[in-house]
């Protein structure tokens, strides 16, 4: 059984689009978790409006609404509360299409350990820089590796067994994608979309709170970035997608310089 576990804080409204997304993948025996936690807004009641659609679809809805905010110990509480021996961990602001949990599941049906995701799409961002930012970034070694896994990943029983309770880190992400092997991980062909942040402040927020996070991964964890194994980009390669793309370069060079700048003054969530 697949257990869907759906960290949402202040998501109203992005989490019906979700959700709907989620059960159109149709009868396949799963239940979604929906965690929201230190809300302000009404996450969890929008979540419960969706349980007939749940039911309909063949799905299992759980929404528990949790007083204290901080995605760690939301994913642990939905770890809690699920049923299924295969878990798939989903932001709240993605939506996958049809075909793609029946492909997670699919691909986890092993006895060795495995980690799983679809192929990530980033939607059209209204504001330029964003496009710009995004067009460039997609050609990156990280965006361009195999199953990078952001906004949405899975594993199978084997693959859980990693590690305990997700620790209070930034990038909770990037921790489970490096309890595998490259070779551990998989991506399948099924597309999800996965929205990047709008504007030049907001990318910077964002962009700094991943910097952080990987530092705090190679703080506390020595030597397990080494499992990252993304392609590297050589001085020659970075030259010709400037080339190739001056506007995306020079918008991606600037948020980078933008976090630089500003390095040790904290992050915070970006939307």
């Amino acid at each position: 059984m697949l257990s869907v576990i759906i960290p949402a804080s202040n998501e109203a409204g992005y989490i019906g689009a979700c959700l709907t997304a989620l059960f159109a993948s149709g009868p396949l025996g799963a239940e979604a978790i929906v965690v929201a936690n230190g809300c302000r807004d009404a996450t969890a009641e929008v979540a419960r409006g969706y349980t007939e659609a749940a039911a309909a679809a063949g799905w299992r809805l759980v929404v528990l609404n949790v007083p204290e905010g901080g995605k760690p110990n939301a994913l642990n509480r939905g770890d809690a509360a699920a049923q299924g021996d295969l878990r798939a961990y989903l932001d709240a602001d993605v939506v996958v299409t049809p075909d793609l949990m029946a492909q997670l599941i699919a691909t986890l049906a092993t006895d060795h350990s495995r980690y799983a995701t679809g192929t990530a799409q980033i939607p059209q961002a209204k504001s330029a820089v964003t496009r710009a930012y995004a067009r460039f970034w997609q050609r990156l070694p990280f965006a361009q590796s195999t199953a990078p896994g952001y906004g949405l990943f899975a594993v199978n029983a084997a693959g859980r067994a990693r590690w305990g309770d997700f620790p209070g880190i930034i990038s909770d992400d990037t921790f489970v994608r490096l309890q595998f092997d490259p070779a551990e991980r998989v991506q399948v062909a099924a597309r999800y979309d996965w929205p990047m942040i709008e504007g030049f402040t907001a990318l910077s927020r964002v962009r700094r709170r991943q910097d952080a996070g990987v530092a705090e991964i190679d703080r506390l964890y020595p030597g397990l970035l080494a499992r990252e194994a993304k392609p590297h980009l050589s001085k020659a390669a970075l030259l010709g997608l400037c080339l190739r793309d001056p506007l995306g370069f020079g918008t991606y060079a600037a948020v980078s310089l933008a976090v630089r700048l500003r390095r040790g003054q904290g992050w915070s969530r970006g939307r």
